[in-house]
């Protein structure tokens, strides 16, 4: 990640979220990221162990295989909770985003990087969404809709809620005769 980015204030904290500034998404938003990981895992470690159960019920293998079985699914549920913990941090030194009178620029992608960015002119509607958990944190996730039929809906997590909304309203037609 550019030095540079990771330097700026948050949106919140300057006057105009339309300033062409590369922001940093939330940090809470990787709390939030291994949150869902620990969900995933358990749902993961559940389904894992009712599928043994019913595999070593069924077939009844010999003490080996259900031995060699249980040790590998351990492993790869380990494995699978590490990366859960890990892997949200990596994404976020990765993932920026830069607003200013033209549109939106969203980069993000740790191996493959891309560079997303939403003119004005091709934006339809916007909406802000939350889940549950993105609430609990005060996050929420810009969604852009764009004229056109490939990559016709943008995303954009991690943002502050308000700062969402501060955003959406920004990425607005400014007149009635803007509108599709």
């Amino acid at each position: 990640m550019d030095p540079e980015v990771a330097a700026k204030p948050d949106a919140a904290n300057s006057g105009d979220v339309a300033d062409g500034l590369s922001r940093m998404l939330d940090p809470r938003w990787v709390d939030l990221e291994r949150q869902t990981g620990w969900i995933a895992t358990m749902v993961a470690t559940t389904i894992g162990v009712v599928a043994a159960t019913l595999l070593v019920v069924v077939y009844d293998p010999p003490r080996l295989a259900t031995a060699l079985l249980l040790t590998m699914m351990a492993v790869a549920l380990v494995l699978f909770a590490w990366w859960q913990q890990r892997w949200p941090g990596i994404a976020y030194r990765h993932a920026s985003y830069r607003v200013d009178t033209d549109g939106l620029e969203i980069q993000r992608g740790v191996y493959f990087r891309s560079v997303t960015t939403v003119p004005r002119s091709r934006i339809q509607h916007t909406d802000v969404s939350q889940g549950p958990l993105q609430r609990r944190y005060g996050l929420a996730t810009l969604v852009v809709h764009t004229a056109g039929s490939e990559s016709a809906e943008v995303d954009l997590p991690g943002l502050r809620h308000e700062i969402a909304l501060r955003i959406r309203d920004h990425l607005l037609p400014r007149s009635a005769d803007d509108a599709v």
